[in-house]
């Protein structure tokens, strides 16, 4: 039974790989043309389609908004009901439909003609009239559709996502798009954690567990106690972070610990981190030093500004 299942997915996934093919085989200056109008756009791109199409339009209207291009998607039947209000000019529109003669479509294509809003289609028939009316067309290749009726949308579907995945990555290619700039959009999650800065995590002003280098240690012991985080960082009179006095610290100065002074007692010459570095970099530091945590000190400067426990990354789920 398994093995005639798995003959279905192998059949699918070819005719649908076969249709990419075409896809790629067949693109053209229009493809450019299309990334032109979307980068020239002021406003907004606006994508929609009906049935399959829609699904597919919203996935594109997410992609591209979450890799610095602004769009959202508009159901073509709300459209006729109020939200055309929504389009205004310097947006763009990008239709999507598989023939092309969606009459849902209508108004919507009505509706950019009539304010010169650009509109780029996305059809298999180039004498349809979405591509006819369209700014751009963008042609689907004949290809057959995987289901083996040609009826239901599959193969079509597959090269339309396709190809809207392609017109965002060569919009953030041009734009220059950066990890950076995708952690902005993408805040929370796994890959918003491993995105995430030093300086978003990291520990600062009071919290610090800070002693001067003469400080006794009973008063680092209650700097340790009082803050928390298992070290305090020490600094010269100018504020200069020159050591660390952590748990091994303590022990190794067991006998006669209290007849000591912090600079007696501390490492030379901490591990420390930029704030600017991903906190994914803090994590393989710390890891690599077996330590569990790291000061902050700015490029250019010479006192700490901030503390990043292991604690902190893992709670964002890094680690």
């Amino acid at each position: 039974m398994s093995g005639r299942f798995q003959d279905t997915a192998r059949r699918v996934i070819e005719v649908e790989r076969d249709a990419l093919s075409l896809l790629s085989d067949g693109l053209d200056d229009s493809f450019d043309q299309a990334v032109e109008v979307l980068l020239n756009a002021t406003g907004r791109v606006i994508i929609s389609g009906m049935g399959k199409s829609g699904h597919i339009a919203r996935k594109i209207a997410a992609t591209l908004a979450s890799t610095g291009t602004p769009a959202h998607f508009v159901h073509p039947a709300e459209a006729s009901h109020g939200d055309l209000g929504m389009m205004a000019q310097g947006d763009v529109v990008l239709v999507l439909s598989n023939s092309g003669e969606t009459p849902e479509l209508a108004d919507l294509i009505a509706y950019t003609r009539r304010f010169g809003i650009p509109m780029i289609g996305v059809a298999s028939r180039p004498q349809s009239t979405l591509l006819r009316q369209s700014d751009v067309a963008l042609v689907l290749p004949a290809a057959e559709e995987a289901c083996g009726t040609g009826v239901v949308p599959t193969s079509s579907t597959t090269m339309t996502l396709a190809l809207g995945d392609a017109l965002a990555v060569a919009l953030m290619e041009h734009r220059q798009f950066t990890p950076a700039h995708f952690r902005e959009f993408h805040p929370g999650g796994k890959l918003g954690a491993r995105l995430s800065k030093v300086r978003d995590l990291m520990h600062k002003g009071d919290a610090l567990p800070l002693v001067a280098d003469d400080a006794s240690m009973g008063d680092v012991l209650l700097e340790i106690s009082r803050k928390g985080f298992g070290v305090a960082g020490v600094h010269d009179a100018s504020g200069r972070l020159i050591g660390i006095i952590t748990d091994g610290d303590l022990r190794r100065h067991m006998d006669g610990l209290l007849d000591h002074r912090a600079s007696e007692v501390m490492t030379h010459s901490p591990s420390t981190i930029l704030p600017d570095a991903l906190a994914e970099e803090a994590v393989a530091a710390m890891n690599n030093r077996k330590i569990t945590c790291l000061f902050v000190v700015a490029e250019g400067e010479a006192s700490a500004t901030g503390l990043l426990h292991i604690h902190d990354c893992l709670r964002v789920g890094l680690g």
